[in-house]
């Protein structure tokens, strides 16, 4: 493997910034370990070879004639298949969206191209974000380089692959219940969902409308923290974009001094139903902040116990509706277009032949949740546990500053152990959904190996709404503690993937 693709975002830069490598060098060295690796991996795809050198030819010739350039220009990125770039497929991992190439840029991917960011192609995720495992997309699974026979998590399982593989040093995911944060913990990297409206959704082709958030993912705090610079900030292209300044997220992650704060541990996300090696593994690490000087208490949230339950309402819900734009009158997969059969059968015909299993539950739940006679029964009363749930996190940031729990119940599982059975697989949402049904900012961090499996276990972290720093201030104090036990990140202790090319 070549020494640039296991270096850090802040590393390449810095080698870069110094004239000991370029920006194309360090492209090439991320594509030619994508062509060795991702054969088994799956994480990609399509891989934009001939577009992500020339973006970096781009920002090597802006260094040489001296312009001011940001701290990740020329680092390579994995973008996840469901934020638009002009040019480039865009499938949201779905056959209905095959060979979709976008007339425009999404506002994030604009954001990327501007802080000189060089974009190596599309990572593979769940239908429409529809998942936890990336079983569900239409092009096959990625598998989690810690153990090929393992889900890498989902929805965006290809984005924290790729960044585990070291096919990538950042990549890009979306949130809406967890699509960051559980393939972050499942993969030994960091996985950040920024307050809803921290982030444009602008581009973002959308699950549900009121949770979908994009953000960072990387293979360290601080390189998560440069990235959720980079793409945060109002939009007014986005109208539910926040209008505030960017947290100071950079300064917290190179702190990342917790003397003083007030750590809540969830008391009801814990306990029965949790893997004994993950619950070990979140009680050290909470000893290990309380060792740094953080003050740690249990919290009560009592309503976080039927997140699920709403939160399977709500989004079938949304996205019922936003996929109703998928009628193949305008774009995207058309069936039975030969002049016999009406536009309703046309539409009809290609939503059953575009459309995957788990796509097609939701828009049967979310269209019967929201039907006559049926609304406030379910709908409704989602909504009335949403508020809830918010207030929850209202009270408890009265007593504390962030609150924790495992990132998820167990470790990854094995590929096909869950896809048949719906249930246990929306299960492995239970500890992330509330922060987006509240809107609050939330984050994975490695926080070692479970005893069963030898495999990653994630360290979730919920912050008020615009305090993503404090994310990265417990982020950044725990993985400097543990990187002394560990000799480096999590990462480090990753097994080595054969080459398949």
């Amino acid at each position: 493997m070549s020494d640039l693709t296991r270096k850090t975002a802040v590393e390449l830069s810095e080698l870069m910034v110094s004239k000991q490598a370029s920006s194309v060098e360090v492209t090439q060295a991320h594509l030619d370990r994508i062509g060795a690796v991702d054969g088994s991996v799956k994480a990609f795809l399509h891989v934009d070879t001939e577009g992500a050198l020339a973006q970096a030819a781009a920002v090597d010739a802006k260094r040489a004639a001296g312009e001011k350039l940001g701290p990740l220009a020329g680092v390579p990125l994995a973008l996840k298949d469901v934020l638009t770039q002009e040019g480039v497929p865009t499938t949201a991992g779905s056959k209905i969206l095959e060979g979709w190439k976008p007339p425009y840029d999404s506002t994030v991917v604009k954001r990327l191209k501007a802080a000189g960011i060089v974009i190596l192609g599309k990572t593979n995720m769940d239908e429409f974000a529809m998942g936890s495992s990336t079983e569900n997309s239409a092009y096959g699974t990625t598998h989690n380089p810690w153990d090929l026979a393992r889900i890498p998590g989902g929805s965006g399982g290809g984005s924290s692959a790729a960044i585990s593989a070291y096919e990538a040093p950042l990549a890009i995911g979306t949130d809406t219940g967890g699509s960051i944060r559980q393939p972050g913990a499942f993969t030994g990297t960091v996985g950040v969902k920024p307050t809803y409206g921290g982030t444009s959704r602008y581009g973002l082709i959308a699950l549900a409308s009121s949770l979908d958030t994009p953000g960072p993912c990387a293979r360290t705090t601080l390189d998560a923290a440069l990235l959720h610079e980079v793409i945060a900030g109002w939009d007014p292209l986005d109208s539910t974009s926040i209008n505030q300044d960017v947290p100071p997220v950079v300064a917290a992650a190179r702190n990342g001094d917790v003397s003083g704060l007030r750590i809540g541990v969830v008391k009801e996300l814990g306990g029965e139903g949790y893997q004994p090696g993950v619950e070990a593994r979140f009680h050290e690490a909470v000893e290990l902040l309380t060792k740094l000087g953080a003050e740690v208490v249990e919290v009560s949230c009592p309503h976080f116990q039927y997140a699920l339950p709403a939160y399977y309402l709500i989004l079938p819900s949304e996205a019922s509706s936003n996929l109703a734009k998928f009628d193949a009158m305008r774009y995207g997969l058309r069936v039975g277009d030969d002049g016999t059969n009406s536009a309703e059968k046309v539409t009809s015909l290609s939503r059953e032949a575009g459309f995957g299993d788990e796509v097609k539950r939701r828009i049967i739940l979310g269209t019967h949740a929201l039907s006559s006679g049926y609304y406030d029964a379910y709908y409704g009363q989602a909504q009335k546990v949403r508020t809830l749930i918010a207030q929850d996190f209202t009270k408890a940031y009265e007593q504390v500053d962030v609150l924790v729990s495992p990132a998820t119940p167990t470790t990854a599982f094995a590929i096909g152990d869950r896809i048949d059975d719906p249930i246990a697989m929306y299960k492995n949402d239970l500890c992330t959904i509330p922060s987006n049904l509240a809107g609050n900012a939330a984050a994975s961090f490695p926080c070692g190996l479970a005893d069963e499996d030898g495999l990653p276990v994630g360290f979730h972290v919920m912050a008020p709404v615009m305090r993503d720093d404090l994310l990265y201030t417990v982020g950044a104090a725990l993985e400097s503690a543990l990187a002394e036990q560990w000799g480096g990140v999590l990462m480090t202790k990753a097994p080595e993937l054969e080459v398949t090319r």
